[in-house]
């Protein structure tokens, strides 16, 4: 599948059990997260239940299709599961890239290679990546051509560019909200397929069925019901 949608709850109950069964859940009991958000605990609150769905499918096809020593760039990775996990998983090449000036107090930083960037201009080399990861992060000031023409360029011939972000089929309006001082936007079908098709300008190409039904809205913000999109792109020569 190269893009697919969450569709149950269910769903995201499977996969964060599943995550804590194969060790690489980071989530933490209701009372640790109680006592870090009233400041008496120290550190990153790492993860989200609501995302398990999309770590796990993320992880799960980096599984698959590499190697342990890939390297593999994880962007906005502030707060984000996913590079952890995959550490957890045995991966050894992982770098994070954020602009979160506590980007340092992130797990494992003295084996993840952890760097303040602005992931649609950075300075890695050309075709560095294996895999590049975007858990919910590119609904935040989307900007389709600068982002796809920084993938592309830094992920290997071959590789992945892997996202999960907001999602429904028919458009919803998210017009002067705002997240992290962005601009948010909700993917509807159509906005999926035109940043598939522009992909295809940029040499990414779906890996396989493309199923953008949904069934519930499960997830309720800011006045808004939506589901989560899940996307794999592979770059091609």
């Amino acid at each position: 599948m190269s893009f697919d949608v969450l569709k149950k709850q269910l769903q995201i109950n499977n996969a964060r059990k599943l995550l804590i069964k194969r060790k690489i859940s980071s989530l933490k009991n209701p009372f640790y997260i109680f006592f870090k958000k009233i400041g008496l605990l120290k550190g990153v609150l790492l993860g989200d239940f609501v995302k398990s769905w999309d770590v796990l499918n993320t992880f799960l096809f980096i599984e698959r299709k590499l190697n342990k020593d890939d390297p593999i760039l994880d962007i906005g990775c502030y707060a984000s599961e996913v590079i952890v996990a995959l550490h957890k998983g045995g991966f050894k090449n992982l770098i994070g890239a954020d602009l979160n000036p506590d980007l340092n107090k992130m797990p494992f930083n003295n084996q993840i290679r952890y760097v303040n960037v602005n992931f649609m201009k950075t300075d890695f080399p050309d075709n560095s990546f294996k895999a590049v990861t975007a858990i919910s992060v590119i609904e935040h000031g989307f900007n389709a051509h600068a982002l796809l023409k920084e993938m592309s360029r830094i992920i290997m011939p071959s590789g992945y560019f892997i996202s999960s972000f907001d999602y429904w089929p028919e458009k919803i309006d998210t017009t002067d909200i705002k997240f992290f001082g962005m601009d948010w936007i909700i993917f509807s079908k159509e906005d999926v397929k035109e940043f598939v098709s522009l992909a295809a300008t940029y040499n990414f190409f779906p890996v396989g069925e493309m199923s953008y039904k949904s069934q519930t809205a499960i997830i309720k913000c800011a006045s808004k019901e939506y589901t989560f999109g899940w996307l794999v792109l592979e770059k091609r020569t």
